[in-house]
């Protein structure tokens, strides 16, 4: 009797857990690289602007805290960095940028939160259309990193500049 209930029950198990492979790309994919920042919101907003300069933006909106560039062609790089690789090239490929800034607050101080998400597509040939590859992550942490050494820097040029101003009425 119960060796009817422990056979159904085992196939259910073990086909679940092989049906964590299909999905395991979802799971990766929304783990969106983030950073707080000890700064505030204009600070932060000034230092991602700073770093997306560089990019074609298609939204910029400093009260919704959302960058969103238009779609970049990066064809040269993955058939650059695939050239050694087991795949064969690219026809064409583009990706997007999406960044979030996010005010908030911990204790009585402002802080922000930046969340950086590119979003790449390929066209492997002109039958199979373009497809959603998932990110490696990389641009997303060098974002990230990046804008934490533009405001480190901006903090460091503000007490350097406040460290002189001091010296200077200190003279007068």
């Amino acid at each position: 009797m119960k060796l009817k209930y422990i056979i159904p029950l085992f196939f259910l198990l073990f086909a679940s857990c092989t049906s964590y492979e299909q999905f395991r790309y979802i799971t990766e994919e929304f783990e969106i690289p983030s950073r707080i920042f000890r700064s505030d919101y204009n600070k932060t907003w000034q230092a991602v602007l700073q770093f997306m300069k560089k990019y074609d933006l298609a939204v910029q909106n400093q009260e919704a805290g959302i960058i969103k560039t238009r779609w970049i062609d990066n064809t040269l790089e993955l058939n650059f960095t695939d050239s050694f690789g087991t795949r064969d090239s690219i026809k064409a490929a583009k990706f997007k940028v999406i960044v979030n800034v996010v005010k908030g607050y911990r204790g009585d101080k402002e802080i922000s939160k930046v969340t950086v998400f590119k979003r790449q597509m390929v066209e492997r040939d002109f039958l199979q259309g373009w497809k959603i590859i998932p990110s490696d992550g990389i641009f997303e942490k060098v974002s990230l990193y990046r804008i934490k050494r533009i405001l480190t820097i901006d903090t460091k040029i503000k007490k350097i500049e406040e460290a002189r101003n001091k010296e200077i009425e200190a003279m007068l």
